[in-house]
């Protein structure tokens, strides 16, 4: 019985990955306490996931990446890829892809994606190239280096802990570089051939966007008979009828910014607005307004206030909730001009749509505002790219710390799990980070999914689930080459890593694999490194990894693009993968 309902579970929590109804994270807590309430684990076991190896250690590393930001190490490298970039676009393109992978191997590919996308859109801006030629080979490329390292991606970890939990041995630092530097080479070849032939020749949608938005602009002033003076803002017909955004309010020639739905209108006050063109054309007509001009987009380098490009990245608590529930104006004084939304551009009614990661806003807001989110890492700011000042003080403990984690896991002088707990208490310590900053750098998001995840391969082998398909594979394959086994394996896990999180399939697969190769009664480990390198190396869709949601607004792409190099690249590792494997880790 309880296995059926483990299945069961499995399959709504599958459904729910698919249909994107609620965050990941969110999903995989309910599939946890389906688990939970309906006693498939006990509430110790369902909780175990935060307690987990692999889930510690994740969150040590995230404080240890946030202070290499923070210190400025990876800023300082920044104006030296920048001016090898602008040579040409063959440069531009082998550059940015050897950066993203060597940052990933040792830092979280998501923040180094979300810092190098400003640097390739500066590039783009001041050279003929363009980003939608730039920007997929560098979330590719960041994804292959986060495959050469344990502490390259959360996966690595979860899988090597997890094999560590099961009795097997935990996986080295840099015990499975060689085969995935071979990989990365196959994946860096085909990028520099194949980038040029496949990927679009699109120009970016930013001018676009501007120009659209530009559309909506107005500027009015409230007449003498206006039915909207001594109204609140939110009351007003201007909001009520016109469905107008009020952008900014001038009062006796000053200017008033801070603005929101209770602030009560006066006679003789100019409104600075956003309102859709067939909305302006019957304000025209109304005797409450005095129109001045539209179609300006408010660039005047002497405002206080201003137009930028941002980004929501992976891991903002942004996403998920609309700009209503968030109260975006008043808590963060900055208004949302029009958001593009995956290949959608939305200038309408932008307070009631759900925020994703990758979501592209055009803000007007003040620089000193637009600062406070990039600092929250609640957005990546797309219009201008700022180095930041390297910090010796700061940078030479930070390198000493991660140097030492990173020993210290590679001579097995401890695990992993203590280097990273050791470094991460040294960063605070230290004053590198102070304690708030510490726990701001971890993207909670990704621990609570990693904890929800983990609670099904939990239940997979506390009733006997791996086992049973695990016999069915073997039943099936049994009588297979071990290495066609691998490689089909392989090939079952990153296309189901293209409907769920890398995460959860490297949960459901791993207990999987151990099972199937006890029952084969071959090494494990082969089969655990095709399961690591499988959920990573996903390149077939926008939603398959964060990194590849991530380039998709900036880069103006379309979901055939990801399919069109992705998918040749895909197969190309899956063969590779399967020679290239059993070469370094023979069954």
């Amino acid at each position: 019985m309880m296995l059926y309902l483990t299945f069961a579970i499995i399959a709504v929590g599958i459904f729910l990955f698919i249909k994107d109804y609620f965050t990941i994270d969110t999903t995989s807590i309910l599939i946890m306490s389906l688990f939970i309430v309906s006693g498939v684990l006990n509430p110790e076991e369902g909780f175990s996931g935060f307690n987990h190896p692999a889930t510690i250690t994740l969150g040590c590393m995230f404080v240890i990446s946030a202070a290499i930001f923070k210190s400025g190490l990876i800023d300082g490298l920044s104006s030296k890829i920048i001016r090898v970039a602008k040579i040409n676009y063959f440069f531009a393109l082998l550059i940015f892809c050897l950066s993203a992978a060597v940052f990933s191997a040792f830092i979280n590919d998501t923040a180094v994606v979300a810092l190098l996308i400003p640097m390739a859109l500066l590039v783009c801006r001041e050279t003929n190239i363009l980003p939608s030629r730039l920007l997929i080979p560098i979330s590719f490329s960041a994804l292959f280096g986060g495959t050469c390292t344990l502490i390259g991606t959360s996966t690595n970890i979860l899988v090597s802990s997890y094999a560590q939990k099961s009795g097997l041995e935990p996986l080295g630092m840099f015990e499975f570089s060689l085969p995935a530097l071979c990989l990365f080479t196959i994946g860096m070849t085909y990028l520099l051939i194949a980038s040029p032939l496949l990927l679009p020749k699109r120009k970016s949608h930013k001018n676009s966007l501007k120009k659209q938005t530009e559309k909506y602009l107005a500027e009015l002033e409230l007449t003498e008979e206006s039915q909207d003076i001594d109204k609140k803002i939110g009351k007003t017909s201007l909001i009520q009828d016109y469905n107008a955004q009020v952008l900014m309010l001038k009062r006796s020639h000053h200017r008033v910014y801070e603005i929101n739905e209770e602030t009560i209108l006066r006679k003789g006050d100019v409104l600075k607005i956003i309102i859709h063109p067939q909305h302006l054309a019957k304000l025209k007509e109304s005797k409450n307004y005095a129109l001045f001009g539209d179609e300006q987009l408010l660039e005047d380098d002497d405002a206080e206030k201003k137009i930028y490009e941002v980004m929501i990245p992976y891991g903002s608590s942004l996403a998920g909730k609309s700009l209503q529930q968030l109260n975006f104006r008043n808590s963060y004084y900055a208004s949302v001009l029009a958001i593009r939304h995956r290949k959608e551009m939305i200038t309408e009614d932008v307070s009631n749509l759900t925020l994703r990661e990758g979501d592209m806003l055009l803000l007007y807001t003040s620089d000193a505002s637009l600062t406070k989110l990039v600092s929250k890492k609640l957005v990546v700011t797309l219009s201008k790219y700022k180095a930041k000042k390297l910090n010796l003080k700061k940078a030479i403990p930070t390198l000493v710390i991660l140097v030492g984690v990173i020993l210290a896991a590679a001579l097995n002088i401890t695990s992993i799990l203590i280097s990273a707990l050791v470094g991460a208490l040294l960063i605070v310590t230290t004053t590198i980070l102070k304690p708030k900053e510490a726990y701001e750098a971890i993207e909670w998001k990704v621990i609570f999914m990693m904890a929800g995840v983990l609670s099904m391969g939990k239940a997979l082998e506390k009733t006997g689930g791996s086992d049973l398909i695990s016999d069915f594979i073997y039943d099936f394959m049994g009588s297979f080459d071990p290495r066609i086994t691998l490689s089909l394996i392989f090939l079952a896990t990153f296309l189901s890593t293209n409907v769920l999180s890398s995460k959860a399939a490297a949960a459901l697969m791993t207990p999987i694999v151990i099972s199937l190769a006890s029952a084969m009664q071959v090494e494990a480990k082969p089969f655990l490194i095709a399961v690591m390198f499988a959920c990573s190396l996903t390149f077939m869709t926008p939603v398959s990894y964060p990194t590849n949601t991530m380039v998709y607004a900036p880069g103006n792409y379309k979901f055939k693009d990801y399919l069109k190099i992705g998918t040749p690249l895909n197969f190309i590792i899956w063969v590779a993968a399967s020679f290239i494997i059993p070469l370094f880790f023979p069954f």
